[in-house]
């Protein structure tokens, strides 16, 4: 072991170190060994290791794990951008979320990361033309973690949805790099037309619990949403935005909102 650890450090030090953590939780836990094992420690790269987590919590009765391991196997094959942005929503959670001590954690027990990543595997299959199986994902994503992004919905990297219950994200959404939100977040639409109806979310926004942000409206790069807003006009850049509807009531507080996680605003936020 010591000297496959040695070899893998020497090209990825992120599994390297998440597999140090993984024998740690073990020795720490003997009790969760079969589980930490089964998802981490009988794998060769990250990669591996979230085909099976994430076939393992989407596999059921209709479709078995193995066949929705093989699909995001492929869907690994085909795009390494999706491993590179797996990554990234990783460290971005292990960075900002002050709940999080190791990066084994959002693989083994963060339903935020786990969420996004099947997303983003359906996201591929629905570029591909196979909606039905995108469509599938969705369904179960929405079932298994109470998060529910269309797979047609276009996500940067970067991404922490923090407790990530009843997220909405919709069909012609756009979510920029390094963006957080919070649980009850939704990107949605203002009626039943078909054309481009959802928000388009900057880099580096920050939108906080309960906040609704509705219609085909830019949300600025690096800006604010209070919890518990209505958004129904467009934000600028570096601003914060609260209320119903929403209004912006100064400026962002700092240059990457999304990564300090301050939601407080006023004179002594900053």
């Amino acid at each position: 072991m010591a000297q496959t650890r040695r070899n893998i450090s020497k090209v990825d030090p992120v599994w390297d170190q998440i597999q140090q953590e993984a024998e740690d939780a073990v020795r720490d836990e003997p009790l969760i060994g079969g589980f930490v094992h089964a998802c981490i420690l009988h794998h060769k790269s990250i990669e591996n290791a979230l085909s099976y987590r994430i076939a393992a919590k989407l596999s059921s009765n209709e479709m078995s794990m193995m066949v929705v391991r093989e699909m995001v196997e492929e869907a690994y094959a085909e795009d390494p951008d999706l491993v590179a942005a797996a990554r990234a929503d990783l460290v971005a959670i292990y960075d900002r979320d002050p709940a999080c001590h190791r990066l084994l954690q959002p693989i083994l027990y963060f339903k935020g990361y786990q969420a996004v990543q099947a997303y983003r595997v359906g996201h591929h299959l629905y570029m591909k033309g196979k909606r039905d199986l995108a469509y599938f994902i969705q369904m179960r994503v929405s079932e298994i973690f109470g998060v529910d992004i269309h797979p047609a919905a276009k996500m940067g990297k970067g991404i922490m949805i923090d407790h990530a219950h009843s997220i909405v994200i919709g069909e012609t959404a756009v979510v920029g790099d390094n963006v957080s939100m919070l649980h009850s977040v939704t990107l949605g639409g203002t009626g039943k037309e078909e054309e481009d109806r959802h928000p388009k979310i900057g880099n580096g926004v920050l939108i906080g619990a309960g906040a609704k942000v509705l219609g085909n409206i830019t949300i600025g790069h690096c800006s604010r949403i209070a919890a518990g807003s209505v958004v129904l006009e467009a934000v600028p850049a570096c601003k914060t935005v609260a209320g119903i509807p929403a209004r912006i009531v100064g400026e962002a507080g700092c240059d990457q909102p999304s990564m300090s996680m301050n939601h407080l605003f006023g004179p002594n936020s900053e």
